[in-house]
């Protein structure tokens, strides 16, 4: 009788990893789409009540949107006081905001595009947390997962003002993390590389395939996997872990 040949477990034959989060509280900026709207789904998937933060409207089966622009310090108060008002706390916070900009030298890039592109990516971020830490530091407990990108590691040309901001939000999960690690807090940090979202292939075909032919993998990495990562930085699982830096790059990172 012929044996069965081995076969390597392809992608979609793996389940991911189940996590209870029922009965807590999430927020994800920028859950709208791309990375943000995978987060939330697999936080919805694992009990958490979530509220998504974007500035355009969003539909999505469980969640509760919020139109809110973290760049207005007013918006964010305001959103903030009604999720506890509604929840009475907030357990996991996951800033997934951001925007690109455009692909050009800085030289050519115009002052209000990268002071927008700093202002959503770094900013926005800063200003969620000051808002939200208190309500943990309340709690005695929480996640947060701030996502910038392995622009803000490497320096990517072209994208010198997102590579600034998203090497700010990795210093600032650091600092953050370090400052709130004797508490039952935890802030980490997530840098993408190329990830199949709307904000990569809007900048064209060509860009796209030098950044697929720069992968030890030759792929553009998906969002479900990024929002398994960011949900056990989430979950009780992640206990030790405070200021890191986890790469989603393919294999691309070089440190």
């Amino acid at each position: 009788m012929r044996s069965p040949e081995l076969r390597q477990p392809h992608e979609t034959d793996r389940r991911p990893v189940a996590y209870d989060l029922s009965g807590r509280t999430a927020i994800v900026t920028g859950g709208g789409g791309g990375i943000g709207r995978a987060v939330t789904q697999r936080l919805e998937e694992s009990g958490a009540s979530v509220w998504v933060w974007d500035l355009a409207a969003t539909s999505q089966e469980q969640a509760t949107p919020v139109m809110v622009d973290v760049t207005n310090p007013d918006q964010v108060a305001h959103a903030t006081a009604t999720v506890l008002a509604r929840s009475g706390r907030i357990d996991i916070l996951v800033n997934c905001v951001g925007y690109l900009g455009s692909f050009l030298p800085f030289e050519h890039q115009s002052r209000e595009e990268w002071a927008r592109i700093v202002g959503v990516n770094l900013l926005g971020v800063m200003e969620v947390c000051q808002r939200i830490v208190p309500s943990m530091r309340a709690a005695g407990s929480g996640r947060i997962v701030n996502v910038g990108s392995l622009a803000g590691k490497d320096g990517l040309p072209g994208l010198a003002g997102y590579s600034a901001a998203s090497a700010g939000v990795i210093a600032f999960s650091k600092a953050l993390g370090e400052e709130l690690a004797e508490t039952d807090i935890r802030v980490n940090s997530v840098a993408p590389g190329p990830i199949d979202t709307e904000l990569i292939t809007r900048l064209g075909p060509e860009v796209v395939a030098a950044m697929i032919a720069s992968s030890p993998m030759r792929r553009l990495g998906r969002v479900e996997e990024v929002a398994e990562l960011i949900v056990w930085l989430c979950s009780d699982a992640c206990t030790f872990n405070s200021g890191a830096v986890f790469d989603m790059s393919g294999g691309r990172a070089k440190y």
